[in-house]
């Protein structure tokens, strides 16, 4: 089971590449070498810091998935973690943020789930399934033994309510719709968009029929499930986006998840409690899960993270490159163990507000026009790009620990990489010629260049308050600009009000910010689809707003549709490749895979996926 199983905010997403030729880009781009399907990039080496070879690491974490056999654990006790995250909301269907999916994921199951060892679709609340001979017609069969927390029956009336009252109601602003979109090509070649058909044939058997063929689909019925019994009363009278609201006592959320929540307290705290009555059970039959509690600490930054489990309060820390070297000369003492797993698969990224539409408040452009013209412009994105010192921040923020990010789909998700693409190293030279090219020079001496009608380049440039690595990146970025002539106001502003800034109000010009990613690249849909709301340099296009975004949309499509893995491959190599060209996004780096994990849990080992299933993890000092 998967913790966190939609696409959000917080930070980070998965996106696409494909072989792109140096000069294609201009610019002092770079080719690189083809790695295998298990390439991993090589961190920097650092004093004090053990360099592992690529093929040993790859080798060792599938080599511990092969080997794992979940052993009969112990009932009782806990896991604590500490957090920045607080829950914007407890309505998972409208969480724009990592942090209310994150905590709302231990409440809801899917009809099928993703497995942490192997990374294959495994089944949920659907126990099987099979399909017609074209892929289009899909029937699933339910678990007869699933409850809500509140102890009404699960049946197909929930998934169908699901589905067309939640996920196809357009009245409700939910993400989770983007990936329930199928589009195609008609016999005309054009376009078309179209939905599936969810169909209770029984208390225990749903039909889907899908409009066209969909590759991802068995990982896309992971989404959750909402109680039929519970909330179509509220979607009735039009009261679903102000149900199950922040304000909301959580244990009135009901799923059939492992867990409920039991408290929130604003600021201090969010515990989650054993379901008694969950479905899965182990080998011999024991009910799951084995632990009474999960709770999560709310504290103000990552410094905070850190001296928490420092003290012994917390049982799993999610080690910053920046910390290690200190943190492995505690693991005996601490009686903990960090963990490594390679290049993350999210993505942290500079990007520029190209939106010129008008402020949904004000009915004011978005933007200035002169700025407008100067994020529209692909070379004066190019010569940022050529400013952001990627090895300083390696070095500096992640000790060493974090690799160079060229491409939107991180190496670790294997051959839908695609690591021929320009590399825009680090080169200030190189920056300063793309702008004096331009004619935007400093003509009054100020260290600020002026655009061809005499505007300064100035703009702000913002990031959420609370994780202190992003707000360093954004210095090391703030500072690569000046070097060019280019001033960032450069400001850390509330996480909630950055996602309202991004989501609602499109009030920024530029930004730092991230994406969860997977390793499958459609998940990456709902920001590289010019129709989506997560499209964030212009979400929303009423058609594609340029050729290369157009073309990106056709490839994010075929790439969905397309049942034949190397084919896949392409499709979205092309993607990346269109994405490197154009840069809407300007990648910066992927931190190590790191964390750290006190030595008193049972069913745990480290895998390229993750490093454990909740439901099996056991307290092995009780």
């Amino acid at each position: 089971m998967l913790i966190g199983k939609r696409l959000f905010f917080t930070f980070i997403l998965a996106l696409t590449t494909l072989l792109l030729l140096a000069v294609a880009c201009g610019g002092a781009a770079t080719a690189v070498p083809p790695p295998t399907a298990t390439f991993v990039p090589q961190p920097t080496a650092t004093p004090g810091i053990e360099v592992i070879a690529q093929e040993d690491l790859v080798g060792r974490l599938q080599r511990n998935s092969a080997r794992f056999n979940y052993a009969i654990g112990n009932y009782g006790g806990r896991i604590t973690y500490a957090t920045i995250s607080e829950p914007l909301t407890f309505n998972l269907a409208l969480a724009n943020d990592a942090g209310s999916s994150g905590y709302l994921s231990y409440v809801f199951d899917g009809l099928t789930e993703t497995s942490w060892l192997t990374d294959e679709v495994e089944p949920s609340l659907a126990e099987s399934w099979e399909h017609s001979e074209d892929g289009l017609t899909w029937t699933f069969r339910l678990r007869q033994d699933v409850q809500w927390h509140d102890g009404t029956p699960f049946t197909a009336r929930d998934v169908d309510f699901t589905f067309n009252r939640i996920l196809y109601n357009d009245d409700i602003p939910t993400t989770d719709r983007g990936a329930f979109i199928f589009r195609y090509l008609d016999a005309n070649g054009e376009w078309q968009e179209d939905r599936m058909t969810v169909t209770a044939v029984d208390d225990y058997t749903v039909e889907c029929v899908l409009p066209s063929p969909f590759a991802p689909f068995l990982r896309s019925m992971g989404t959750a499930i909402y109680p039929s019994h519970i909330l179509a009363p509220v979607v009735d009278v039009g009261e679903f986006e102000s149900f199950w609201d922040i304000n909301t006592d959580p244990s009135e959320v009901i799923g059939t998840g492992p867990f409920t929540i039991t408290e929130y307290v604003p600021l201090e705290r969010v515990t989650l409690q054993r379901n008694p009555n969950y479905w899965l059970q182990d080998a011999e039959g024991n009910s799951l899960p084995y632990l009474d509690e999960v709770v999560y600490h709310i504290v103000p930054d990552f410094a905070a993270e850190l001296s928490a489990f420092e003290a012994g309060e917390t049982d799993y820390h999610g080690v910053l490159g920046e910390e290690y070297e200190a943190l492995k000369t505690q693991e005996e003492t601490g009686n903990f163990t960090i963990h490594r797993r390679g290049p993350a698969f999210g993505t942290t990224f500079l990007t520029f507000n190209q939106n010129p539409g008008l402020n949904p408040e004000t009915g004011q452009p978005l933007l200035s026009p002169e700025k407008l013209a100067w994020f529209q412009n692909v070379e004066f994105r190019r010569a940022v790009a050529h400013s952001v010192d990627k090895a300083t921040i390696v070095e500096e923020i992640y000790e060493g620990l974090a690799y160079p990010q060229w491409a939107p789909v991180s190496p670790a998700a294997g051959d839908f990489h695609n690591p021929r693409l320009p590399r825009y190293e680090y080169d200030p030279a190189r920056a300063n010629a793309i702008l004096d090219d331009l004619g935007w020079t400093d003509t009054d001496g100020d260290g600020i260049r002026e655009d061809a009608d005499g505007n300064p380049i100035e703009f702000e440039l913002i990031t959420n308050t609370g994780n202190s690595v992003r707000g360093r990146v954004g210095g090391i970025i703030t500072d690569g600009l000046a070097d060019i002539g280019i001033r960032a106001n450069y400001e850390l502003i509330d996480f909630g009000e950055l996602v309202e800034r991004i989501t609602a109000s499109y009030a920024w010009d530029a930004l730092i910010v991230g994406f969860t990613g997977g390793t499958d690249p459609h998940g990456g849909i709902v920001f590289w689809h010019s129709e989506e709301d997560f499209h964030l340099w212009y979400p929303n296009q009423p058609e594609p707003a340029t050729e290369w975004e157009a073309e990106i949309d056709e490839m994010y499509v075929k790439g969905s549709q397309e049942l034949d893995r190397e084919k896949r491959i392409e499709y979205y190599h092309r993607a990346q490749e269109l994405a490197a060209e154009n840069l809407p996004v300007i990648y910066t780096t992927l931190s190590e895979r790191l964390g750290a994990v006190r030595n008193v849990f049972g069913n745990t080992a480290p895998t390229l996926y993750g490093l454990w299933d909740i439901r099996y993890l056991y307290r092995t000092d009780r």
